[in-house]
């Protein structure tokens, strides 16, 4: 069994179990998967922050190459810059009008004070803080 973290349409998370990703695939084509919050059918899965790790029958030790932390900080970055709409100053306004409705729901990155931050949580809206490291640019200032 494998847990996939999903998302209905109206931005809904939640967790579903399936057999294997194809599995979900075949009931999410046949309208099966649905959203326990809103009954809503159109689901797809989000990135999920755990790995569950596969048993093998081989026995692997630990000794592959070793992760470089700053090349996969930097993609993350460099992710987020081509796929987030940056919205500067403005990411709580954003946000909440993303939480009520008022726009539709995208992917947006920007900054907010921790008086802002603090409403957000207040007013339940999900959103988590990326530290970005410094790019060779900001370093010669």
């Amino acid at each position: 069994m494998i847990a996939f973290d999903l998302e209905c349409s109206r931005g809904h998370l939640f967790e579903g179990w399936f057999q294997n990703s194809q599995s979900f695939e075949k009931q999410n084509a046949q309208k099966l998967v649905s959203c326990p919050y809103c009954d809503d059918t159109n689901v797809r899965r989000v990135l999920s922050p755990i790995r569950v790790k596969k048993a093998s029958s081989v026995d692997e030790s630990p000794g592959g190459p070793p992760i470089d932390y700053q090349r996969l900080a930097r993609e993350i970055v460099d992710y987020m810059n081509k796929t987030f709409e940056d919205v500067g100053h403005d990411f709580a306004k954003e946000a909440l009008k993303m939480h009520y409705g008022v726009e539709d729901k995208r992917n947006i990155r920007g900054s907010a004070t921790k008086e802002e931050e603090a409403l957000l949580k207040e007013e339940g809206v999900q959103f988590f803080k990326v530290p970005v490291p410094k790019g060779d640019d900001d370093k010669k200032n």
